[in-house]
């Protein structure tokens, strides 16, 4: 892609234990029973890789054959001193706090990063980026708040968007005129070792 146009592939970290748990994000490692997913992911390829700095998108990365350069912008939402709790036990301790961070997005009572927060920080990335393939690893919320960035939503469209684990959502255009080209989708294995490698294949409208 050389005609100065974007396209950034988002792909969603390996579970961790906390995804598992139903935890808020901590940048825990990986879940060890996703280690045999992780081991038959076809490698993607993109002009560049980036990833976040959580253990989880590290081995993400690696997992479709690609090092990528740390980029701290790619990080997971800042939970603040609500990381690595269940929101279970978060909301029996501290109901209204709860109940204000999911009503209203410009609210951060667990001393993070607020809604808003993470949409502008998302905004920002997606602004600089750059004509070509880029490959972003990172966790769910960077990529839900992506979605919503792009098709110009409601921050409450937020809590609408589902981000599973070892999917992709591709984006094309560039700045200021993106567009959501596919998105949840799953990421192709392997069937053997001499099976060949591919990008996923584009999901059904839902």
């Amino acid at each position: 892609m050389t005609d100065g146009r974007c396209r950034v592939t988002f792909v969603v970290q390996v579970a961790t234990k906390a995804t598992q748990g139903a935890e808020f994000p901590a940048g825990g490692p990986v879940d060890d029973r996703m280690e045999p997913r992780l081991r038959r992911l076809t490698r993607l390829r993109a002009d560049r890789v980036r990833h976040a700095p959580e253990p989880a998108s590290v081995a993400t990365c690696a997992a479709v054959g690609r090092g990528g350069a740390v980029d701290a912008e790619l990080r997971g939402w800042d939970a603040g001193r609500w990381a690595g709790r269940a929101l279970d036990a978060v909301a029996v301790e501290d109901p209204a706090g709860v109940a204000q961070w999911l009503a209203d997005p410009g609210a951060a009572p667990h001393g993070g990063e607020s809604l808003l927060d993470l949409l502008d920080r998302v905004t920002s990335w997606l602004g600089a980026a750059r004509p070509g393939h880029t490959l972003a690893v990172c966790g769910p919320a960077v990529v839900r708040a992506a979605t919503v960035v792009v098709l110009g939503a409601p921050p409450a469209a937020f809590w609408r968007i589902d981000a599973a684990p070892l999917t992709s959502t591709d984006l094309r255009g560039g700045p200021g005129r993106w567009t959501v080209r596919a998105t949840g989708v799953r990421l192709a294995r392997t069937e053997t070792a001499g099976t060949r490698h591919a990008m996923p294949r584009r999901s059904r409208p839902r």
